[in-house]
């Protein structure tokens, strides 16, 4: 070969081995540089999804609707004054006189509860035990009618003693209201046999104190229950009865 050639040749030869040699310089650098990039990053463990699981709503006790929604308090013993003549007015439903709920909204007693029913409104003359005296009863009663403009009645508590409904006293009356009709009333009938559904365990107290609340006229029928032949049965099971 000729030596010109030949210098030329050896001259790529180390150009070529400058070159590989440089490449790999660069190559290990780059790896060394990844690896401590690796040790020196944290593991960070990913962020917990959002959890789904809501809370159980709260069972109720009849068509979605309980007595802490429709604005029954659930204790009675505070203070609801009488409100002033003239200051309220009878409502109606099916043909029944219902109370002003401005006047007369409705309070439970606090010692009756779906646990103490059986030592409460379940047990024999325990109503006349929570009862107002009458010297209280008939200052409230005059107090009432000339509240609601009525001259002959009696007086009610609207959610009944027997349903665990707030007895009152002069300072609330909450409970109480001036019933128009001939003594007993229809509403009287009504609360003995949400007393006895309740006691026999066909329905629950709130139950119980929704409906007569809302409406005592169509109570029984809001209840689920029914009457037939002197006894109160549930509707969706006719064979679970008890006396009327």
């Amino acid at each position: 070969m000729h030596p010109r050639h030949e210098s030329a040749r050896r001259h790529r030869d180390t150009s070529y081995r400058a070159v590989l040699l440089v490449a790999a310089v660069v190559v290990t650098a780059s790896a060394t540089t990844s690896c401590t990039n690796l040790a020196a990053t944290p593991t960070t463990a990913p962020a917990p999804l959002p959890s789904t699981t809501t809370a159980a709503p709260p069972m109720t006790p009849t068509a979605g609707v309980g007595p802490s929604s429709i604005g029954i308090s659930p204790a009675g013993g505070g203070a609801f004054p009488m409100p002033p003549s003239g200051a309220c007015h009878l409502g109606s439903m099916a043909g029944q006189p219902m109370p002003d709920e401005r006047c007369t909204p409705g309070s439970t007693n606090a010692a009756v509860s779906q646990g103490t029913i059986h030592e409460t409104i379940c047990k024999s003359g325990w109503t006349a035990t929570v009862r107002p005296p009458v010297a209280v009863t008939d200052a409230i009663k005059a107090q009432s009618a000339r509240a609601y403009g009525i001259a002959a009645g009696e007086l009610d508590h609207k959610i009944a003693l027997e349903a665990g409904g707030d007895p009152g006293n002069a300072a609330d009356v909450a409970n109480l209201w001036f019933e128009p009709g001939p003594i007993p009333t229809p509403k009287d009938t009504v609360e003995r046999v949400l007393n006895h559904a309740t006691c026999a365990g066909l329905i629950t107290l709130a139950t119980a104190q929704t409906v007569i609340h809302h409406s005592w006229p169509t109570a029984v029928t809001d209840a689920g229950l029914q009457l037939a032949n002197g006894r109160v049965c549930l509707r969706a099971a006719p064979a679970r009865c008890t006396r009327a």
